[in-house]
């Protein structure tokens, strides 16, 4: 459903309200789509909106200039009301070449606005994009709102003064662009010129000249006659008071990795190989070494997960990161911090998939992965963020079951999560209630001998750093006796270590909280059950379908395994339950394996997120 027109008729020279807005910015790869949205968002946030972004760029390092393959998107969705999602359909389209517009138009609302850089819009950038005809002249556009110029042409005359060449001035017109957004927006362009000062404080031509193109794009506007439809005005969002930063999703991860380590008292090692989405994790954790973190970019991922079980064994807390291709080359790994019973965390980015995939595009698809996808009997908790700010509690949540039940936690993101931006309320850590790590000191009794498989109440072993005066001890891949820790191979003592370790894994279900109801009630005709990044739009959907009167509850997992102790009796008040899930059904498989109930799914594996309007047509069916 597209954002309304509180006033679609305003005077001349006077702004359009509107409650929310969705604009993308789109272009060739190397037009800086990415940093004009980074920066529109931090206009935004500065204007108090509330928000959420979907960054949405192509795989390929380098595609050729000009092509469909090579164009880069970044969508916001910001408003005075609350914001879940990116948004359904763009109500303003930037396109800044012929395949930009190719590639999006689709997703363009009816009647909605395209901007587009005429200059660019040449003959031979509209054969590289499949145009017979310039779409920009015959007519094909009049479903849409269109506003054409030559943004290229403006921003070398823009920077003429500062002896660039041809190809640094073009690169400046991302910002003649963003100048343009600030006007249309009413958005202040200090925050801008400060940033852009200290981004090239080396090189102050270059600032000179963006600066310059900031400007001229807002000074266009203003002079400009391009009808008063152009410009918007979006209140600011009504917000609890706070310090609020923007967050993307592996930078609230990184912060929520660190506190946990903090809370359980520990310092955090961080191993792993660069892989998209999951790089930048480490490319965050490398800047908080101040907090007791370690980063290592191992050779492969395998020395990777290994170096993080080498820490944990020493008494720090290890953590690793991939997406799918790179978690299954871990996955010998993951059976031996299940077998040595060491703390670990795996954060799993995940892309679409299998093999090499989709490497920048959004799926679900590795549930199967996280809860079954080892050799053996190999249990270990696996827990899912719903958005960008849930990934800092979900992380927490992560170090605090790995460290109390001495297990790898592996924790799911996706593409979306990683790269998606939204507000967040900077957290008081005063709340979070510690968890501090004791390290097992005390020496056999006289006559005993130390295992170092002796158990809590948890059935957590004993956690021993290496080195600890008369402690020595042996753990590893090969089955360990369960009264000594000796080498065992007995089939009485691998039946019981394998019912213990699965045993261990079961009980987290008795330390997390039991499955709330985000939305609705127990006992209405249909239940939307999600996980993941799936969260804003299922919640939307479902809002909007009970303001209609319909009987419809939103249920959201965090915990994928063990799962909630009472989700199988709350499932089994609904009459039926629909799972929209970004692949081919799998949390609705682990559903009605686990709980014998009807679970119907709702699938979508095209490499972007669900739409609203996709599950509310969805719930419509399920209803009828």
């Amino acid at each position: 459903m597209a954002t309304k027109f509180k006033d679609p008729m305003p005077a001349e020279g006077a702004a359009i309200a509107r409650d929310a807005v969705v604009v993308r910015f789109a272009g060739d790869s190397g037009d800086g789509m990415q940093l004009t949205g980074g920066q529109f968002t931090l206009s935004s946030a500065l204007a108090g909106n509330d928000f959420a972004t979907f960054p949405d760029f192509p795989a390929e390092i380098r595609a050729p200039q000009g092509t469909t393959f090579g164009v880069s998107a970044f969508q916001i969705n910001f408003g005075s009301t609350a914001i879940e999602t990116a948004g359904d359909a763009p109500d303003i389209l930037v396109a800044m070449n012929p395949a930009a517009l190719k590639t999006n138009l689709s997703a363009l609302r009816p009647g909605g606005l395209i901007i587009a850089d005429s200059g660019e819009f040449t003959a031979r950038n509209l054969k590289k994009a499949g145009y017979e005809v310039d779409p920009l002249t015959d007519g094909s556009l009049s479903d849409y709102r269109l506003v054409a110029f030559d943004i290229s042409a403006r921003t070398m005359q823009s920077v003429a003064d500062f002896g660039l060449g041809n190809k640094e001035a073009l690169r400046c017109k991302n910002m003649w662009t963003l100048g343009l957004a600030l006007w249309m927006f009413d958005r202040d362009r200090q925050p801008l010129i400060d940033w852009l000062n200290t981004k090239f404080s080396k090189n102050p031509v270059l600032a000179d000249a963006n600066v310059a193109a900031l400007n001229a794009g807002h000074a266009y506007g203003e002079t400009a006659e391009m009808g008063t439809f152009a410009r918007y005005r979006v209140d600011a969002a009504a917000a609890e008071a706070g310090l609020y930063r923007t967050v993307t999703g592996a930078e609230a991860l990184s912060l929520g990795l660190v506190t946990g380590a903090n809370l359980a008292h520990l310092p955090l090692f961080f191993g792993s190989y660069p892989i998209t989405p999951a790089s930048s994790i480490l490319h965050t954790l490398a800047r908080l070494k101040e907090y007791g973190v370690t980063t290592f970019q191992a050779e492969d991922e395998i020395a990777a997960i290994c170096a993080a079980i080498g820490a944990s064994y020493a008494g720090q807390l290890g953590v690793t990161s991939s997406s799918g291709p790179g978690i299954a080359l871990k996955g010998e790994a993951m059976g031996l911090a299940i077998m040595t019973e060491l703390p670990l965390i795996i954060v799993n980015s995940q892309r679409g998939g299998p093999s090499t995939g989709l490497p920048t595009k959004t799926e679900q698809s590795d549930l199967y992965q996280a809860v079954y996808g080892r050799n053996g009997d190999a249990p270990l908790a696996v827990i899912a963020a719903s958005s960008p700010s849930d990934a800092f509690d979900a992380a927490i949540e992560a170090c605090r079951i790995a460290v109390q039940y001495m297990t790898p936690v592996m924790l799911l993101t996706d593409g979306y999560i990683a790269n998606a931006a939204e507000p967040w309320k900077v957290p008081d850590i005063s709340t979070y209630e510690e968890f501090p790590v004791t390290f097992h000191e005390e020496l056999p009794a006289e006559g005993t001998e130390l295992n170092p498989y002796a158990r809590d109440e948890k059935l957590a072993r004993v956690w021993i750093k290496p080195g600890t005066p008369g402690l020595m001890h042996r753990i590893g891949g090969i089955e360990k006796s369960f009264n000594s820790g000796h080498i065992d191979y007995a089939p009485e003592n691998h039946q019981k270590m394998t019912d213990t370790r699965k045993a261990k894994i079961d009980g987290i279900a008795n330390d997390i909280p039991e499955q709330d109801v985000c939305l609705g009630a127990p006992g209405e005709k249909l239940a939307v059950v999600g996980w993941g990044s799936t969260f804003g739009p299922i919640h939307q959907a479902v809002r909007r379908a009970r303001a209609n009167g319909a009987s419809v509850a939103h249920i959201h997992i965090r915990h994928i395994w063990p799962l909630p102790r009472n989700l199988g009796a709350l499932l089994k008040t609904y009459d039926r339950i629909l799972v929209p899930e970004m692949n081919t059904g799998q949390l609705k498989t682990l559903l009605r394996d686990q709980f014998l109930v009807d679970a119907r799914p709702l699938n979508k594996v095209s490499g972007q997120p669900f739409k609203i309007a996709e599950i509310e047509a969805a719930i419509e069916g399920a209803l009828a």
